[in-house]
């Protein structure tokens, strides 16, 4: 019975990644407005009575797709936490800011492999749903903390200006997960994802002057 009753479960998670990363394909592309919930099912190659048995609605849909890329940005976060504590072991401390442009070249490069759901907009039915989702919730203000801490010690070691309110920066390194910057410099054609990235966090963390040393 343990055999069998493993065996289901671990079909029902397969289904569900394949959901949730055709949640995560269209809310990309098309956003959650024009998302539908038959063009998930047809995505994701299961039929639509069965993927309501796994997800309720499209809100439903939707959170799920941002608590998962929420677990992929802390993991990656974790990851460069555990490594700068190794390199200051070793007496080669990580700047602060150099953690941050990290992440947000992380955000942009989700976003240019089309698995970075847009952002939604203040007033969607789906931030209002995200509001009382708790694990979205959790994941939500843990990543900001731990962005939170980067941005507190760049500013305290003269890496960031002491007048910017760290909220600030804060919701601008959210907002490069979703820049449609990003995604009209790709569509054009004209250039390599890296370079995208490298001109998008430069004039993030630069600015669009031109530097005199």
């Amino acid at each position: 019975m343990k055999t069998r009753s493993s065996i289901k479960e671990q079909i029902q998670r397969v289904r569900e990644q394949a959901i949730v990363t055709a949640v995560n394909r269209l809310l990309a592309t098309k956003g959650y407005d024009a998302m539908t919930v038959d063009e998930v099912a047809a995505e994701a190659g299961m039929a639509k009575a069965s993927l309501y048995k796994l997800f309720t609605s499209k809100e439903e849909l939707a959170g799920a797709a941002m608590v998962g890329v929420l677990d992929r940005a802390l993991a990656f976060v974790d990851e460069l936490r555990a490594s700068a504590a190794q390199a200051a072991e070793a007496g080669t401390p990580v700047p602060a800011l150099d953690q941050l442009k990290a992440v947000t070249r992380w955000a942009m490069q989700t976003q240019l492999e089309g698995e970075m759901p847009s952002l939604p907009a203040q007033n969607s039915h789906l931030s209002e749903a995200l509001q009382s989702n708790d694990a979205y919730m959790d994941r939500l203000i843990s990543l900001s903390n731990r962005l939170s801490i980067w941005i507190t010690e760049a500013q305290t070691s003269g890496q960031m200006p002491v007048a910017l309110p760290p909220e600030l920066v804060l919701y601008t390194l959210f907002a490069r997960a979703c820049d449609p910057v990003v995604a009209l410099l790709k569509a054009s054609g004209q250039y390599t994802n890296a370079q995208i990235i490298d001109w998008v966090s430069g004039t993030t963390f630069d600015g669009l002057a031109t530097r005199k040393d």
